[in-house]
């Protein structure tokens, strides 16, 4: 914007130079010509009465008397030149004449007398024509830099004044993009800039303030659930064995349900495409977190990555609960005892690809449509993976048979 408008400016100035200076520059050369013009005729006028007189010596006082600039001649009735005539052979015209050449103009004038005519004949060189044109064409041609240069400043510092609130304004929807809600803009500039700023600042307060009544909620939530939740825990271990069994089954896929639904809605704010964070780190870590829990249930957790980082674009807490879905749904829905993989490698393009396998039963097709439940599952795990994966540019991709199934994240790199 801020070149543009300069760009605009200085457009503009030279035309309007250039309507300025173009004329001036033709009248310069104009009146160049007519002051030359104007002693010729001057010469003329001078020389014409003692011509009249037909007397040599005195028509020869007066050439001594004239402009050296200009080539000036005089033939007597008998044909005798004085001075310095441009054409000695030319012939005399019955009234004043004028000839233009590229060498310059030829004034004649006759001057008739009884029984015969004289010539008066005043040359007037290009050169004498030009006279000081050439300097006042360079005086106007640096009058018109220096205008067009000031017009330059002048229009580069009132674009910087109506470009900086607009930048100052886009750093701030970036950092508010970014997940920084602190970000403020200071209102500047145009009275359209400044109402723009008031109002990012306005649903900047707005967002926080829905983000803090969504966490408020979710606490409210929390804490309305958990008390009916112990309560049904305590009824139902107070069942016979196989009922209480069931119903514990039960009770516990509730309560992973609210923590997944609280927890997701008590995150914090996403870090935005910018972000970015080492698959390979974060992946190995929450492996390595589950080992112990597979340990205990029997289960051959295996893990395979590679030595060098592999950044995706995607923020390390997202990541993580992604991995943690993933692995959790193995635990949830396949026996105690069932081997699993967790392997993590570069894409093609850059990013990286995570694969978690298991060697359980499978699972339906549409497991991965958010809501959809079943065997005790609230069906939000793999939609927070799928998301995940797509918000970094990339997809999810589920393989089942009855031999097992694969659930494979493709992260895009960073931005």
């Amino acid at each position: 914007m801020r070149r543009r408008i300069t760009l605009l400016v200085a457009a503009t100035t030279s035309i309007v130079l250039l309507a300025f200076l173009l004329p001036a520059a033709s009248l310069v050369a104009r009146v160049a010509e007519a002051r030359a013009l104007d002693a010729a005729q001057a010469q003329l006028q001078f020389l014409t009465p003692s011509v009249g007189l037909d007397d040599p010596e005195q028509v020869a006082a007066s050439l001594i008397g004239t402009s050296n600039d200009l080539r000036t001649g005089v033939r007597l009735a008998d044909g005798t030149w004085l001075g310095d005539p441009q054409q000695p052979d030319i012939e005399v015209p019955a009234s004043a004449e004028e000839i233009r050449s590229d060498a310059g103009i030829l004034l004649l004038q006759p001057v008739r007398r009884e029984g015969d005519t004289a010539l008066i004949e005043v040359f007037v060189p290009s050169e004498v024509l030009r006279a000081g044109v050439t300097r006042t064409w360079l005086v106007l041609g640096g009058l018109g830099l220096v205008l067009l240069l000031l017009a330059l400043l002048v229009a580069d510092r009132l674009a910087r004044s109506l470009t900086r609130p607009v930048t100052e304004l886009a750093n701030t929807a970036h950092r508010l993009g970014a997940g920084d809600l602190s970000a403020r803009v200071q209102p500047a500039g145009p009275r359209e800039v400044r109402e723009v700023g008031t109002a990012v600042n306005q649903l900047a307060r707005r967002i926080g303030e829905l983000l803090a009544a969504e966490r408020e909620g979710a606490a409210d939530l929390a804490h309305r659930l958990r008390t009916p939740l112990t309560a049904l825990r305590l009824d139902v271990e107070g069942l016979p064995p196989g009922d209480r069994d069931r119903l514990m089954d039960d009770v516990d896929a509730l309560s992973r349900g609210i923590d997944e639904v609280i927890n997701e809605a008590r995150r914090p704010v996403r870090e935005g495409v910018g972000a970015e964070c080492d698959a390979t780190a974060v992946v190995v870590e929450r492996a390595e977190f589950w080992t112990a829990l597979a340990a205990d249930e029997g289960r051959n957790l295996q893990i395979e990555w590679q030595a060098t980082p592999l950044p995706v674009r995607v923020p390390a807490a997202d990541l993580t609960a992604a991995v943690d879905a993933l692995l959790g749904n193995v635990f949830a829905h396949t026996p105690e005892g069932t081997g699993m993989l967790v392997d993590v490698r570069a894409r093609d393009g850059g990013g990286a690809s995570i694969a978690v396998s298991d060697e359980g039963p499978g699972m339906p097709e549409d497991a991965v449509e958010r809501g959809r439940s079943g065997g005790g599952s609230t069906g939000l795990g793999l939609d927070i993976a799928r998301r995940t994966a797509e918000s970094s540019g990339g997809s999810m991709r589920i393989d089942t048979s009855p031999r097992g199934t694969t659930v494979t994240l493709d992260l895009g790199p960073p931005a």
